[in-house]
């Protein structure tokens, strides 16, 4: 199988895993028991948290979560007043933003251009209006595209509002302002395990919990898992580590992309982007089939987290795409532990399928 889903999870990295296998089959105590035991683990998980922490802004705490899921809903619903969000965020926000509107909270969902990237203007006239919440993706999901944040922070704290970043498809790879207020991150978009995340929160900011029970995190209840936080302590550590060489291995395979799929349109900026997501489309392209065709290669037709929904991703929607283009696009991902070689076939036979859709039957 070559892989080339990236956005949707990315490969555990083999020295995660083995750091976590201890704290899976020998050291299970509770890290929240005062036994010695218990002791050792939350030495673990504190180790893990400063690992995390390195790549997030300082004058801040990392809390450990189910997962950005999790982080995304409690930033959004223990805040207060009105949001300001963008209308090619994440459902976990957008789906969120809803609930909270359905209960009487004011929000304003900006649009994007065709590029993917919002209008500063309009955002700083939305901004002025006053609001209590930014939220905002560094990286897009579904199409890479990479927000004006830097400037889009700034203007948020003039108005002083808080910002909460979505980065979840950036961390350890696109700088975060260090201006945010909060940020939400996921351990298995970065080579960690799933079922981990974090929501860094800055010194001063106080949300209301979203889960009740124990307060282990303090704000945050529930035992946590050694064994994935040490895992995502890793994984992040690895990140910072490998940080240039990561990022010039992903620009040598988005630049065989690029050659390679020249008869595809690219949705979403050409420049202001991630280079290890590539979303394309191409005329009449029916991508159920294209699936089908290429079994062994695994790639998304937009969103994972929509898959199955029969749904016309909203991402694509928002950038001005018809539902027939929309329809004919499909996601490409690759980092770390993607080989030239596995990039070039798999972008071979997907080319060699959506030919072959071209040609009379």
């Amino acid at each position: 199988m070559i892989y080339l889903d990236y956005q949707a999870t990315t490969p555990l990295a083999p020295e995660a895993f083995d750091a976590m296998v201890p704290w899976l089959r020998d050291q299970f105590a509770n890290p929240h028991s005062p036994s010695r035991p218990g002791r050792a683990a939350r030495a673990a998980i504190e180790v893990a948290r400063e690992q995390v922490a390195a790549l997030l802004p300082p004058g801040g705490r990392v809390v450990f979560t189910s997962g950005a899921t999790e982080a995304l809903n409690w930033a959004l619903k223990g805040s207060t007043g009105s949001i300001v969000t963008i209308a090619s965020e994440h459902a976990a926000v957008l789906d969120t933003v809803r609930a909270e509107q359905a209960g009487g909270r004011e929000a304003t969902v900006l649009p994007v251009r065709p590029d993917g990237r919002l209008d500063l203007w309009v955002a700083h006239r939305v901004l002025g209006q006053g609001a209590g919440l930014l939220a905002a993706m560094l990286v897009n999901n579904e199409i890479g595209v990479v927000q004006p944040l830097p400037e889009l922070v700034r203007a948020a704290k003039r108005h002083g509002t808080i910002v909460l970043c979505d980065a979840v498809q950036g961390y350890g790879r696109v700088p975060i302002p260090a201006e945010c207020d909060l940020v939400a991150i996921s351990a298995h978009k970065v080579h960690g395990p799933k079922g981990i995340g974090a929501l860094w929160i800055r010194d001063g900011v106080s949300l209301e919990p979203l889960l009740h029970g124990g307060d282990q995190e303090g704000g945050r209840s529930g035992t946590l898992s050694p064994a994935l936080c040490v895992g995502f302590g890793v994984a992040a550590r690895l990140m910072a580590e490998r940080r240039e060489a990561d990022a010039a291995h992903v620009g040598r395979l988005w630049d065989m992309a690029a050659e390679r799929l020249a008869g595809w349109t690219l949705n979403g900026s050409a420049t202001d982007r991630y280079h290890g997501n590539i979303n394309i489309r191409r005329g009449g392209l029916d991508v159920n089939r294209l699936m089908s065709d290429c079994r062994d290669v695994a790639f998304s037709a937009g969103s994972a987290c929509a898959s199955g929904s029969g749904r016309t991703s909203h991402v694509l929607k928002a950038i001005g795409l018809l539902d027939a283009d929309a329809r004919a696009s499909v996601r490409l991902g690759f980092g770390r532990y993607t080989t030239e070689a596995e990039l070039r076939e798999g972008l071979d036979k997907i080319t060699a399928a959506a030919n072959a859709q071209a040609v009379p039957a």
